[in-house]
């Protein structure tokens, strides 16, 4: 964990952002499998991390606003849990790191909230994820559970967001931890990428790499030849020559910081021309954009400024026509990249998402849009000294979504359908950094990994 005072000083900071009552924060339990002693690997809850740090289930705690107190809840281990988990520090011990020291049984927890509602307190919580916390938190402020999250604290998210938004030094050194277990996966999968392997075979090592460095991965590995379905968690096609491999995979540091990079690779060690010229065009739109961000620029601004370098290089090729303005304002270009540009990173891989997606990419001076493609941004808002956030641009040819909007002659005066359809079947192309906003600009994070086409080939044909 970091520094006491690291934690302290989150609390205090916190408590300056709200009047009065009580903020809660419900820490995660086990999660069985297929029966409670045969559990998932243990994952605490973000905001828990964020302001208590202790990494471990069976955990609550409250921050009393008008009193200034702090209670951890929670139980000692009695012998028979000794037996088969180990001695471990009381809590008293392990409260003590992270500068608090009121500690109560876990049983408690229900107790103060309940009197506290009782006499006309404030209640704050966080929207919550996890079905058994929903029901615990349902049943002690008597809601309906599907009632709960309705009934979260917006002050309470929003001075969340806020001071989780912009990372201290010891978080950026933390995400370089992970980012250093990353740049390993990544350079793994591009010496061991072969024609004949199984997808599952590289998919299952950079898990593996991510376990013995760190605290595993913060998002189920995407490593396939279907690189179009932006989601692909399945491994089992075996790769081809002349195949190209989409890998978006990332270490969580043992402090649960994410990494999150993409890279494409040549499952033949070298690129087809075809492939290369899609390459260049999402590598020169991730280099502009990146070279774009620096606080005061709103980041819909640089995902727009991604689309036209997409546009202007489609265009080249004969697959995108016409205006390049009124291609990008009409959303043209989404049959290519349907996605958001980046997200916001941290302890969780899209940082903060629980919290509201609205509330952590946009603010009142920036909306989110109903257009197709521009309407999964997940950050638009104005940057600020920082913000960590993903740059990932990239260029699919989604085989249904060109059916349906071909069919529809959607936005005929701009797309090339006869040209698109001879790349029914090339798959999907994304490459992604980790980049800091700084006082001046931004900074990449990470050891470098490959990404031009000479690098990449390089490195897949050593």
């Amino acid at each position: 964990m970091f520094d006491t005072q690291i934690y302290v000083q989150r609390r205090e900071h916190l408590k300056q952002q709200l009047s009065s009552g009580l903020l809660l924060f419900p820490g995660n339990n086990e999660s069985p499998m297929n029966y409670p002693d045969n559990a998932y690997r243990f994952r605490q809850d973000s905001s828990f991390l964020y302001y208590f740090g202790l990494d471990f289930p069976g955990l609550a705690a409250v921050m009393d606003l008008d009193t200034g107190s702090e209670t951890i809840y929670g139980d000692d281990l009695t012998v028979d849990e000794v037996v088969w988990m180990g001695p471990q520090p009381t809590m008293r011990e392990r409260c003590a790191k992270v500068g608090v020291q009121d500690v109560l049984p876990a049983n408690k927890f229900a107790d103060v909230v309940q009197e506290a509602a009782a006499k006309g307190r404030e209640v704050h919580f966080l929207p919550q994820y996890r079905g058994d916390t929903i029901i615990l938190l349902a049943d002690i402020l008597g809601l309906a559970p599907k009632m709960l999250n309705g009934s979260a604290s917006q002050a309470f998210i929003r001075a969340v967001v806020l001071q989780r938004s912009v990372k201290v030094p010891e978080e950026v050194a933390e995400i370089e931890i992970a980012l250093d277990i990353t740049h390993k996966m990544h350079i793994y999968a591009m010496k061991m990428t072969t024609p004949g392997v199984v997808e599952q075979e590289i998919a299952g090592a950079l898990e593996g790499i991510a376990l013995t460095r760190g605290n595993g991965v913060p998002y189920p590995v995407i490593f396939s030849v279907h690189g179009e379905t932006l989601h692909n968690h399945y491994h089992g096609n075996l790769m081809r020559e002349g195949d190209i491999v989409l890998n978006d995979s990332g270490a969580s540091s043992p402090l649960h910081y994410a990494g999150d990079i993409t890279r494409t690779i040549p499952v033949s060690g070298k690129f087809t021309q075809r492939q290369k010229e899609i390459y260049e065009i999402v590598f020169d739109a991730m280099e502009t954009s990146i070279a774009q961000i620096k606080p005061g620029m709103k980041f819909r601004d640089v995902h727009l400024h991604a689309g036209k370098v997409i546009c202007n290089g489609l265009k080249s090729l004969g697959l995108m026509q016409g205006d390049t303005e009124a291609a990008i304002a009409a959303g043209a270009h989404a049959l290519f990249m349907p996605h958001g540009l980046g997200h916001m990173i941290g302890l969780d891989v899209h940082d903060m998402e629980v919290l509201g997606e609205d509330i952590v990419g946009y603010d009142e001076q920036t909306q989110r849009s109903e257009q197709f493609g521009l309407a999964y941004l997940r950050l638009a808002k104005e940057l600020q000294p920082g913000f960590e956030l993903t740059v990932e641009p990239g260029i699919y040819f989604i085989a249904e979504l060109i059916d349906m909007w071909q069919g529809e002659n959607k936005h005929g005066e701009f797309i090339n359908y006869e040209a698109v359809q001879k790349y029914r079947g090339f798959g999907g192309i994304r490459i992604e950094e980790n980049v800091l906003v700084t006082d001046s600009g931004q900074r990449i994070l990470g050891k470098p990994i490959p990404k031009t086409i000479a690098d990449v080939q390089a490195l897949c044909s050593s």
